[in-house]
């Protein structure tokens, strides 16, 4: 049966770059969070926000993601009340893909909360990335022109690092691109094993 390898990391570490390395060495990886993007265009996706953060939210008939990004990413509850409406329907579609790659040893399921949903423990392995904060501001920065305000609370809003890796199998420390490549082969290797 495949093994299910979470792949986790709060926001700038550099947990999608990671993910590269293994799609690179031709494992299968599953980017939780693109997906759900896409799955956020479905019409009973967009009626459950509408009804859960009011019409306001909608904008040519499709969820205005930087109105909702300001309203979950200020408020864990609100949070929450997102990810009770699409974690589910990203489930359901992770475990059809899942069914496309059951010839594959393993796998790799990249999603940003995977201990706040509980999915690490779907998984039979848990990789968790890691770096240090300010490099993690100054990518975000890069990446989406975040101010240094909002993306302390998508930190605050994440578990720390410390929790995840009490959890976690392996620990990536993604500071370095080779280095962080030469800590993807060790692990490839432990993974072919199991």
């Amino acid at each position: 049966m495949t093994k299910i390898i979470g792949l986790t990391g709060g926001i700038g570490s550099g947990k999608t770059t990671v993910a590269k390395m293994f799609s690179e060495q031709g494992i299968p990886v599953y980017i939780a969070d693109e997906e759900a993007k896409k799955l956020m265009d479905l019409d009973e996706i967009i009626e459950q926000v509408k009804i859960t953060f009011g019409n306001e939210i909608i904008l040519n008939k499709k969820i205005d993601r930087a109105k909702l990004a300001k309203i979950v990413f200020n408020n864990a509850e609100q949070l929450k009340k997102l990810n009770k409406i699409v974690h589910p329907t990203v489930q359901k579609h992770f475990k059809k893909w899942l069914k496309i790659h059951d010839l594959a040893p393993y796998v790799i399921k990249e999603a940003a909360i995977l201990f706040e949903t509980n999915g690490h423990k779907q998984c039979d392995k848990v990789i968790t990335v890691v770096a240090p904060q300010l490099l993690r501001i100054e990518r975000v920065f890069l990446r989406d022109k975040s101010d240094k305000e909002s993306v302390l609370q998508r930190i605050d809003n994440q578990w720390s690092d410390e929790k995840k890796i009490l959890l976690s199998d392996y620990v990536i420390e993604n500071i370095d691109l080779e280095k962080t490549k030469a800590q993807v082969d060790v692990i490839i290797k432990l993974l072919d094993k199991i």
